[in-house]
């Protein structure tokens, strides 16, 4: 299947509450904010469930104004020829800011602490009294010179990790697949762990910043905790899925993990014995949301003037810088000669390349080549129904 795209105005959908410093990045008349379009150019979502929505043939672009994309039907896009964005890092602040509240907070007992004390309500002038009697009972612990392991190194991951060491913990971190651009933003005394036991055996308090894979769900698991010092608490802001509950159950009642602070609560969580349970409040800050939002806009706005994809979950990241001049855009299969045909089309309308990019993502790849000469308006459409006849095009745009 192939659908042709050229210019024409955007029309783009909402389909959560956008903050407002978002949409302004969709600048007036090349843009419109249409939450009632059936075939929009590109969709802004938060937490909508798109599973079994129907999808246009006019959506080029759909962007996910956080980092989880469990809401979107990925795999249908892809085939479809529909870019799908996130934007990772945008909330990273937001969730630091709540792992070393929760870190802190639950080492010092005070979730419980200021429980008990809202149950004295009524004891008028007993209330001190009670209070110095009770107090002992929420004995905590100091953070400093306990060792956090830091499993992911990712946006949030090197946040966290940085400012513990500030806090003078000890830190070890954990991520197979680290980037040049994140290690060159994480302090160089985090501990490289080599392997996840390593972390598991010599941590004091552990979070968690890796998505949610067929390799990480149930990470947490009778194993791993059978690795690690009696009492760790594990910190969870990233999936619920990453920990099996029913190990986790089991390792909580038997005192092998001292504490579970997890962001996705369901019942079987509730019901574990020493678990803090927060309704789902990494991310919930007016400046994450705004961040979150005008990311999402920014590459939605790219996308759709240039081509150039930063971010996506399911195309391969490409940029040439962009001059003005007649740019076509393919995503297609990855197999062999597909980009010679498209420049066998390209040359069939005595048309000169003037810059080209291809990159391949698993089984697709995409490919942009700007023109280095004039292209008549009548030529476009020719030019886009000729790509189109190319076996193994997805969706080809003449911008």
């Amino acid at each position: 299947m192939s659908t042709i795209i050229v210019n024409e105005m955007k029309t783009v959908k909402t389909l959560n509450n956008i903050a407002e410093n978002g949409l302004k990045v969709l600048q007036k008349g090349k843009f419109v904010i249409d939450n009632n379009s059936d075939h929009p150019d590109a969709i802004l979502l938060r937490s909508f469930n798109m599973h079994g929505m129907e999808l246009s043939t006019n959506i080029k672009a759909i962007a996910r104004a956080g980092a989880g994309v469990n809401n979107i039907p990925v795999d249908t896009c892809t085939e479809k020829g529909i870019v799908v964005f996130n934007t990772p890092g945008a909330n990273a602040n937001a969730v630091k800011e709540m792992v070393l509240m929760s870190l802190m907070t639950s080492s010092r007992n005070l979730f419980d602490g200021i429980t008990w004390t809202k149950s004295l309500e009524n004891q008028g002038e007993q209330i001190p009294k009670l209070v110095e009697a009770g107090k002992k009972q929420f004995v905590g612990n100091e953070i400093k010179g306990k060792t956090l392991g830091v499993i992911g190194l990712g946006a949030i991951g090197a946040l966290v990790a940085n400012d513990a060491l500030s806090l003078d913990m000890d830190v070890i971190g954990y991520d197979p697949y680290l980037s040049v651009d994140t290690a060159w933003n994480l302090s160089r005394n985090v501990q490289r762990a080599m392997t996840l036991d390593q972390v598991f055996a010599e941590s004091d308090y552990i979070t968690v910043h890796v998505p949610l894979t067929p390799d990480t769900k149930g990470m947490f698991n009778k194993e791993a905790f059978q690795l690690m010092k009696k009492g760790t608490q594990i910190l969870n802001f990233s999936r619920g899925e990453l920990v099996n509950e029913v190990d986790m159950a089991v390792a909580l009642e038997e005192g092998t993990i001292g504490r579970y602070i997890t962001d996705f609560p369901n019942e079987d969580v509730l019901k574990m014995k020493n678990t803090i349970a927060i309704p789902h409040l990494g991310a919930s800050t007016e400046e994450s949301e705004e961040n979150c939002a005008v990311m999402a806009a920014r590459q939605v706005k790219e996308f759709l003037e240039t081509g150039n994809i930063k971010n996506s979950v399911n195309f391969p990241n490409a940029s040439i810088p962009y001059v003005g001049k007649k740019r076509v855009t393919a995503f297609h299969l990855n197999i062999p000669n597909m980009v010679g045909q498209i420049t066998q089309v390209i040359s069939h309308f005595q048309l000169n390349i003037a810059d080209m990019v291809n990159r391949s993502r698993g089984e697709y790849a995409y490919t942009m080549i700007d023109i280095d000469n004039h292209v008549a308006d009548e030529v476009v459409p020719l030019l886009a129904n000729k790509l189109k006849e190319i076996d193994g095009m997805v969706v080809t745009r003449v911008i």
